[in-house]
């Protein structure tokens, strides 16, 4: 004979108060059954019977009896009564097994963790503090006109959803997008030509897939960025680390090391990480390369817009005769980081391509953010936050640069690049870059090694400084704190407990 169970403690006092009773009691119906708390074969009151013990509608039982029967936790019958079936699981949840399953277990000791993830815990900083170098300063963006616009958009919803997706985003933007490079960039394009992403990082991706196979090799600065990097080395490409000078890239030393290359990956404008511009010289040198070796060139204007003396430089894809450049770009820099929208600036004969390639992963692409951030740039607000800005981060790091004279002289030289979101400061008081890090780290001072965005190029010896989300004061304090951090008297115990870190071992996001 089955057990019957007469009294079934519900704690109802337990109930969250935004759940429905109806989900409540099915949950913990559920659970209870799962964890075995209610064993095969239980019998269950009748559902009125179970209703006036716990003092609840019998309307309300009978709905979630019928929900555990159609799936299966329990059987009813006429005249039979009601009971809890056997459910097979592979682990019950109260003796859920803390080993992995297999496929997990295969997948984690096949995985090769990136090298510029390693070890970035190790010197993490909580809160945010100077010099976190991701964001710009979000508190200083039009959030209520933003969302005004964003509300107007939303009351015509079907107006624009409704419009034809071909893919490459949606269509008003793109042309917005297209007016914009070519008055601020210098870019030479048609809306047909550019193909909105989720970021930088999303183009990297399907465009190292697009254009290489594994072996192929392809330029990149070094330093440079590490998710380009990343992108690469994930189909297998081989990357050719091509030194950058005073200058920019070296072509002269690609051409040396590897004149065959399938491609190249540049930050002209500003070169991440040490900030220099390609010189013009150099740029027609690159160019003329690609067009002799048929070769790509992925040009990345990641924050190109904010540079504080004279005009902002032009795209190196505006001089491109011959269809080699790619431009790619974002604007979660120039505005907020979660709005996750890039570009892609392909050539007129690439773009079906990469469309047809995009299409493997993702089908449509149309999203409120790209209507409102249409609307955004169409109405003037883009242009006039960027002027903004420049005047804001262009008083923030000349206080950066008059606290490093003040506070870190003879400990650490900040580049007078004004330009970027950052800036690069090298060691004048023989720490290697990590120790640098991770000792500003104990004092409070978020900086990141200028040695994690090396391929082969030794220490450079330097740290990364953002400045753009940090008023003039956090900024002073900042700097007094590294200076704390960096001081010769403490640099010798720093370089003693870390000397045997090892090179290269973690990079933080840029985007």
């Amino acid at each position: 004979m089955p057990k019957i169970i007469t009294c079934y403690e519900l704690p109802l006092s337990e109930r969250p108060q935004h759940e429905t009773l109806t989900r409540w009691l099915y949950g913990e119906l559920r659970r209870a059954i799962l964890e075995s708390r209610l064993a095969p074969g239980t019998r269950l009151p009748a559902s009125r019977d179970f209703a006036t013990l716990h003092g609840l509608s019998r309307g309300t039982v009978v709905s979630v009896f019928e929900r555990l029967q159609i799936e299966g936790y329990i059987s009813c019958r006429v005249g039979s009564g009601t009971w809890v079936n056997r459910v097979a699981l592979g682990n019950a949840a109260h003796t859920r097994s803390r080993t992995a399953p297999a496929y997990v277990r295969r997948v984690v000791s096949a995985y090769v963790r990136p090298k510029p993830w390693l070890g970035i815990e190790e010197v993490g900083v909580e809160g945010v503090c100077p010099f976190r170098m991701r964001d710009p300063a979000v508190s200083e963006f039009p959030a209520e006109l933003w969302g005004s616009i964003a509300a107007r958009r939303a009351r015509t919803f079907a107006s624009w959803l409704r419009t034809d997706d071909d893919g490459r985003g949606y269509r008003p933007l793109r042309e917005a997008i297209t007016h914009y490079l070519a008055m601020s960039r210098g870019a030479r394009c048609s809306p047909d030509q550019v193909i909105v992403v989720s970021g930088v990082q999303q183009a990297l991706d399907l465009l190292a897939r697009l254009l290489l196979k594994q072996g192929d090799r392809v330029w990149m600065e070094d330093p440079g960025y590490f998710g380009a990097s990343i992108a690469f080395s994930n189909i297998g490409a081989k990357i050719i680390p091509v030194p950058v000078d005073e200058q920019g890239l070296n072509v002269g030393a690609g051409l040396t090391m590897c004149p065959h290359a399938k491609g190249v990956y540049v930050t002209p404008a500003h070169q991440f990480p040490l900030g220099m511009t390609m010189s013009l010289e150099r740029r027609m040198a690159l160019l003329k390369w690609a067009s002799r070796a048929g070769a790509f060139v992925i040009e990345d204007d990641y924050d190109s817009e904010y540079r504080f003396e004279g005009r902002p430089i032009p795209a190196l894809q505006g001089l491109d005769r011959n269809s080699n450049v790619i431009l790619i770009g974002s604007f979660s820099k120039l505005l907020f980081p979660s709005l996750r929208i890039g570009y892609v600036v392909l050539p007129p004969s690439l773009a079906d391509c990469f469309l047809a390639f995009r299409y493997r992963t993702d089908f449509r692409n149309l999203s409120l953010d790209q209507a409102v951030l249409c609307d955004f740039i169409e109405g003037g607000y883009l242009g006039r936050h960027l002027r903004r800005m420049r005047n804001l981060y262009a008083v923030r790091l000349e206080a950066l640069l008059d606290g490093g004279r003040k506070y870190l002289a003879g400990l650490l030289k900040i580049s007078d690049v004004r330009a970027g979101l950052y800036t690069v400061g090298l060691l004048e008081n023989g720490m290697s870059s990590r120790q640098a890090e991770k000792a500003a780290a104990t004092h409070g001072v978020e900086v990141f090694a200028l040695d994690r965005y090396t391929l082969r190029r030794p220490d450079p010896k330097g740290v990364l400084l953002g400045f753009a989300a940090f008023d003039e004061s956090a900024i002073r304090e900042g700097l007094v704190q590294l200076a704390a951090a960096l001081d010769h008297r403490n640099a010798r115990d720093s370089i003693k407990e870390h000397a045997t870190d090892a090179p290269n071992s973690a990079t933080p996001k840029r985007n």
